[in-house]
């Protein structure tokens, strides 16, 4: 059968009613037409449809739902960083936590706080305050803290930060009443330091905050503008004197060691000497103790060695001077240098330093003087010794 024979015409998709001199259907009526079937798929039923646009009511309800669900499910995902910790709320209500990585929640039912625990926060403070000696002096300060516990941290109190700087704020303000003014400007600028840390932590710890303080740090103190000059001579004569008794305790430091050396060196001396003389003594009992033996056989002979010894150690370190007072010639020896340089230097100069003249003599009156010199030393000292 043709497309379009006569009497067919309800298989012609443009719905052609004369025959096949008529052309494509309105365009408007083509969008209506379409209209009407994507209505039905959302549950719209279009004039004059039966059970089919049922159907597909029913369809698009399901893929609806179905789209729905998948972004429903998919929004769920979330991810907690490794300086976080999750707080979940079900219903607005805490129900547990979560540690860092990917994790799925329910949209609209549970809901995830991310609390970083790990980056330490800063707090500043100051203002005017009174000290104990009824002076006023604007104190600057500043604390440290990190988050330990996050739900502490954000269902304790209303606002922990808020509560925290409060609690600090009163603390100064504590510690500064309670101390002079020199003290704040000056040398108590540490002790007022813990003493602020302390009471900070004793305030905060019943509100159970969440929080830990690491550090509190001392910014700046000065006094008012008005008397601004006085306290900056005031500290600067401190620093002064700090400064000189650290130079004093750095020469101690440096004299004291120098000091115990020299005394520890004359110790070891004494010792040294001590033990010297000890050991010469010694020596000189011994030498004795075998001397005696022999003096006890021959004294004569033996005082005799003994006195030559002791003046050949003696005249041997000094100029001699030989007088024959039997023979009666006075004969002047001299050692060798002394009779050299006698030679070098004028004969007026010899006189004036009162010195004898040397005689001439023959050998055989020195070789006599030599041996009558001897005799007469040894008679008188033999004599002397008696």
């Amino acid at each position: 059968m043709a497309w379009n024979e006569p009497g067919k015409n309800d298989n012609d998709p443009w719905k052609n009613k004369g025959g096949r001199d008529q052309g494509p259907p309105d365009l408007d009526e083509l969008l209506k037409d379409l209209g009407n079937k994507f209505g039905g798929i959302f549950g719209n039923k279009p004039k004059g449809t039966g059970g089919s646009n049922k159907s597909f009511s029913g369809i698009g309800a399901g893929i609806v739902i179905a789209i729905a669900a998948v972004v429903w499910g998919v929004s769920g995902f979330y991810t907690i960083k490794e300086a976080q910790r999750g707080v979940v709320l079900t219903f607005g209500e805490f129900s547990s936590m979560v540690e860092p990585g990917i994790h799925w929640q329910p949209t609209f039912i549970e809901k995830v706080i991310p609390v970083d625990v790990q980056t330490t926060r800063n707090l500043p403070s100051g203002g005017f305050m009174l000290t104990e000696d009824e002076n006023v002096v604007s104190v600057e300060m500043q604390v440290q803290y990190r988050i330990v516990n996050a739900r502490d941290y954000l269902f304790s109190v209303t606002n922990s930060d808020a509560s925290l700087e409060h609690a600090f704020d009163s603390a100064m303000r504590y510690v500064v009443g309670h101390s002079k003014m020199d003290e704040v400007l000056t040398s108590g600028r540490e002790q007022v330091r813990q003493s602020v840390w302390s009471e900070l932590d004793k305030i905060i710890e019943p509100y159970n905050l969440g929080i830990i303080v690491s550090d509190v740090n001392f910014k700046d103190a000065r006094p008012p503008e008005q008397v601004k000059d006085a306290f900056d001579d005031a500290i600067a004569a401190r620093e002064d004197e700090e400064r000189f008794v650290l130079e004093a305790e750095a020469y101690a430091l440096s004299v004291e060691p120098e000091a115990r050396g020299a005394a520890k060196r004359m110790e070891q001396d004494a010792l040294a000497y001590k033990e010297q003389i000890v050991l010469a003594a010694e020596g000189q009992v011994a030498k004795f103790e075998k001397l005696l033996p022999e003096y006890k056989a021959a004294p004569e002979v033996t005082r005799q060695r003994l006195y030559l010894t002791t003046m050949e150690k003696v005249y041997s370190n000094t100029s001699k001077v030989m007088v024959d007072v039997d023979g009666g010639n006075n004969m002047m020896y001299l050692p060798l240098d002394k009779i050299m340089q006698q030679q070098q230097q004028a004969p007026v100069n010899q006189y004036n330093r009162g010195l004898t003249p040397l005689k001439p003599v023959n050998p055989s009156q020195g070789q006599n003087s030599s041996v009558n010199s001897t005799s007469s030393r040894t008679d008188r000292f033999s004599r002397g010794d008696n």
